[in-house]
């Protein structure tokens, strides 16, 4: 044989070799027999056959491919492949981040397959030919996608239309044909569901499941926002029907099942605006001196049927979600306003947990179970805050304050003093032992009857809300440890330590203002940390050091693998007290109740499961509100051009820098290219963009001047443009 056709065999098997791992590895969980493979790589005659059967032996004596049955391939299992969850960037290039890898895998937009943002997908790590070098990948398979239906615009076309989706992860359009466009006009935001996405074509192919609107009308953007993250905002049919045929009568019968607490003077302590009251707090002198304080819950699991279509729809939503304008709440109204909720005035059934207490706030006795209650007051807390300022008698002068009325209003108006200074005694003893205090500025609006924010206002948390805050806390902690020291499947509320390469990014950012952290302990950490929170508190920088110092805790989660509380120095910690808003609270009375009554201790991977979803739905619901926030800043920022803000910078990226103004707290961006005095670049280390010939820097944390460019509603975006000098701070 001459060299020239010794080659030409040589490139042949090598072309064999690669179609042979082609065929196997792109179909991993199937095997395949020379037929098929065959099949594939389109070999017909009878040499060509016979060399890939040659070709396979061989292979598989060299345990390159596995022989699972006779004469049938697979591919060996390959130390390349790895599970994780795709993490689309701002380009259209992705990440996938896996738990089997240090960092993350970089897979540029061409090796995307299809893969979207969200989906679990199973990537091919290329091998690194230097060290230091990135990881990068080709996505093989979709294993599970995270969504099909997407917020979009409608572009309608004569025979068919696109829908180009609203999120900026969302990298295609979606095709819908002429029958699948439902009552859609050219223009309208839509909710459109992808069906499939053939392997030749650049598009998936949809149909359009709803149509939202006109883009920047408030409902349509409203709407919008809940079904980004497929949330509901009406219930079903038959869930509304089931929930207002349930009796919410309170009999005798189940009266005398439960400890009758109807004669302690109770009361709540809520917002302004809420309808649905799911604690009170009641509070009687003992005999001996201490106090007997009841922590009043309602009882929502009494009317939860466990088969229920009912108990279906409050596991899918695991929360409510509370919007600027409006509450989408977990129960139906008839439960969640009505029936469950503590109003005053009204016996309710409730599950408590009732503490005999000394004078200095430390819990000498307590007793769990379902109570049935009586609440004799509501207050706002601009009412219970009056009275802890002013200790004074505060009673509204439209109740009759003769014999027993009296006598109540005047019992609970000293309770409201007590509790506060015993409150106050525990909230010092949390921070001592290691708890962080956050009283982060919240922004809230004042809206107009047709729901337009006409001002913006900073709610902060004062004595009032940090009474009702400590002895929730306390009813949690109590219910949490009485399960978890008999080492019984439980569901905790749990929050692990800071990041330590955040906690350096935080370092870095707050000396600009003349802070700093001590990271030598574990104690000295959280020391510092509430040293800090403190000594933001009214400055300009508040804000911003608040939210960074947010960003560096691990986020809290829900599990039945207790770990403990960092945030609140707790070692057992659950949510008890909430559940008419909460899922996991409902789980927890069903369980704490099962424990009372004997029961031995559940499937922990049940609970698990339960676990996890409610995690993952609290942070949709979070990341509604965040975006409902956004949008009305939006709505409140339109229309004013003309005038100058001052602002921090909050944010700081290779393509612009982010300013929060300092007035509304409303954030907007800079672009890089909208900056003319010079050619700024990103660096990464200093948090700045700076200028190339002037050196001139913008780094996070600088006050800066600022007008309004662009205000746009539909994509929930503000733009900024420089005005002036940036102010030396």
């Amino acid at each position: 044989m001459t060299k020239k056709k010794k080659r030409a065999l040589k490139h042949k098997k090598n072309e064999l070799t690669k179609g042979i791992f082609t065929v196997l590895e792109s179909n991993r969980d199937q095997s395949f027999n020379y037929k098929q493979i065959a099949a594939k790589l389109d070999i017909k005659d009878t040499e060509g056959r016979n060399l890939l059967i040659k070709k396979l032996g061989q292979l598989k004596d060299k345990k390159r491919i596995e022989e699972v049955e006779r004469g049938k391939y697979k591919a060996l299992p390959s130390q390349n492949y790895h599970e994780g969850v795709v993490d689309m960037t701002g380009r259209n290039n992705a990440y996938v981040i896996t738990d089997d890898l240090d960092s993350d895998v970089f897979v540029p937009f061409n090796l995307l397959n299809k893969a979207l943002h969200g989906d679990v997908v199973e990537v091919y790590v290329f091998p690194r030919r230097r060290s230091g070098k990135k990881m990068e990948g080709e996505i093989t398979k979709v294993i599970e996608r995270k969504k099909t239906t997407f917020v979009g615009i409608v572009q309608l076309q004569k025979s068919f239309a696109f829908v180009k989706p609203t999120d900026f992860k969302m990298y295609t359009d979606i095709f819908v044909p002429k029958n699948k466009i439902g009552g859609a006009e050219d223009g309208d935001k839509v909710i459109v569901e992808i069906e499939d996405w053939p392997k030749d074509t650049d598009s998936p192919n949809g149909k359009i499941v709803q149509v939202l609107g006109k883009p920047g009308e408030h409902d349509t953007e409203i709407h919008a926002i809940l079904a980004e993250y497929g949330l509901p905002y009406t219930f079903p049919e038959e869930v509304e029907h089931y929930a207002n045929k349930l009796d919410t009568s309170i009999t005798k019968e189940e009266i005398s099942k439960r400890r009758d607490m109807r004669d302690v003077p109770t009361f709540t302590i809520d917002p302004k605006d809420a309808k649905d009251f799911d604690d009170a707090l009641s509070f009687r002198i003992l005999e001996d001196g201490n106090y007997e304080i009841g922590i009043h819950i309602a009882d929502v699991s009494h009317y939860i049927d466990l088969n229920s279509v009912l108990e279906e729809e409050a596991y899918k939503r695991a929360t409510s979600v509370y919007l600027v304008d409006r509450v989408v709440p977990m129960l139906p109204e008839v439960l969640s306003n009505n029936a469950c909720s503590l109003r005053p005035n009204e016996e309710k059934l409730t599950f408590s947990a009732v503490f005999k207490m000394s004078k200095d706030a430390k819990v000498l006795d307590k007793w769990f179970g379902r109570t049935v209650t009586y609440s004799d007051r509501r207050f706002a807390y601009e009412e219970a805050q009056v009275m802890i300022e002013n200790q004074n008698n505060i009673v509204p002068a439209d109740i009759s304050l003769t014999g027993e009325t009296y006598e109540v209003e005047q019992h609970i108006s000293d309770a409201i003093i007590t509790l506060d200074n015993m409150a106050k005694l525990m909230r010092s003893r949390r921070l001592s032992a290691g708890a962080i205090s956050f009283d982060k500025v919240e922004v809230k609006f004042e809206l107009n009857d047709e729901s337009e924010p006409i001002g913006v206002y900073f709610k902060t948390t004062k004595d009032a809300n940090k009474l009702i805050e400590e002895f929730m806390l306390l009813a949690n902690r109590k219910v949490a440890e009485y399960i978890g020291k008999q080492k019984k499947t439980f569901v905790y509320r749990v929050h692990d330590e800071p990041d330590e390469e955040k906690l350096m990014t935080l370092q870095g950012v707050i000396s600009k203002f003349g802070y700093s952290i001590d990271m030598k302990t574990k104690k000295a950490v959280t020391s510092s940390l509430n040293s800090l929170l403190e000594k933001v508190q009214g400055t300009k920088e508040q804000n911003l050091v608040d939210t960074l110092t947010i960003r560096t805790m691990s986020k809290a989660v829900y599990t039945t693998d207790n770990i403990g509380h960092y945030g609140l120095a707790f070692d057992y910690y659950t949510h008890f007290t909430s559940p008419i808003r909460r899922y996991p609270d409902v789980m927890v009375h069903r369980l704490l109740q099962h424990y009372l009554d004997g029961g031995a201790s559940v499937n922990a991977e049940t609970y698990e499961e339960k676990c996890k979803h409610s995690s993952s739905m609290e942070y949709l619901a979070t990341s509604a509100e965040r975006d409902s926030i956004k949008y009305m800043q939006i709505k409140f920022m339109e229309g004013r051009y003309d005038e100058e803000f001052i602002g921090v910078i909050s944010g700081v990226t290779e393509w612009g820098i982010y300013v929060e103004l300092i007035d509304n707290k409303c954030e907007g961006m800079i672009r890089t290219r909208d900056i003319k005095d010079d050619y700024y670049v990103f660096d990464e280390k200093q948090y700045a963009l700076v200028g190339e010939r002037t050196k001139n820097m913008y780094q996070l944390g600088d006050e800066v001047f600022v007008k309004l460019k662009n205000t746009d509603l539909v994509k929930r975006h503000l733009d900024f443009e420089l005005t002036g000098k940036k102010i030396n701070s």
